[in-house]
């Protein structure tokens, strides 16, 4: 399902100037492998979130090849911090080397493993975190995050619509999941929330107790 209209798509994406080199490299390969991204017209709200909040302190719960961080990273001053997390050693190295020539290396650390217990190592309280994981873990991804977000921040989920999924009667578990998940996003005291539907919808979530 064609969450929005694909003319009003086309027309957002052709009033945006062009990425740099390195993002269209990475978008190349996420199209030539299948490899599902934030793309570009998330891409410039990370990077408006972390300008527009001064982040300096970013955890990423699944950084792929770290296309979501190189958003974020042109946003965050020279002393801010992102933790990449992935499961693929192999999305690390490309990740890193694609971070390394856009000139943010000193702004990443990447950590390989599942984000949900890498996250449970910090409990220092975060600007941001996005959440990006398998589908199935995102109510608990919502349980991790808000208690290590600092009153303030911004907890950011996509593909909280799912491909439309969410409105079938009868769902997998991956649905469900999504479902429970964006039940737990609006239904919490602790954060208020939206969900912008563009692309496979974005979750925004800002921590107010």
């Amino acid at each position: 399902m064609q969450i929005t209209n694909m003319k009003i798509d086309n027309y957002i994406m052709n009033l945006m100037p062009e990425r740099d080199e390195i993002q269209k490299e990475m978008e190349k390969y996420a199209k030539e492998n299948n490899f599902p991204i934030i793309g570009p017209m998330v891409g410039r709200i990370l990077r408006q979130l972390a300008i527009v909040t001064g982040a300096k302190n970013i955890f990423e719960m699944g950084s792929g090849y770290g296309y979501s961080a190189y958003w974020f990273a042109g946003g965050i001053p020279e002393d801010g911090k992102i933790i990449c997390t992935d499961g693929s050693e192999e999305n690390m190295a490309r990740g890193l080397e694609y971070l390394r020539r856009g000139g943010f290396m000193n702004k990443i650390e990447y950590q390989t493993g599942n984000a949900l217990d890498i996250i449970k190592k910090y409990d220092v309280p975060f600007d941001i975190i996005l959440n990006d994981i398998d589908k199935k873990d995102y109510p608990l991804a919502f349980e991790l995050a808000i208690p290590r977000l600092k009153k303030g921040g911004i907890f950011v989920t996509d593909n909280v619509l799912w491909k439309g999924k969410i409105l079938h009667k009868r769902v997998d578990s991956a649905t469900r999941a999504v479902a429970e998940f964006n039940q737990m996003l609006f239904s919490s005291k602790d954060v208020l929330s939206s969900i912008i539907p563009i692309r496979d919808g974005l979750g925004l979530a800002v921590k107010i107790i």
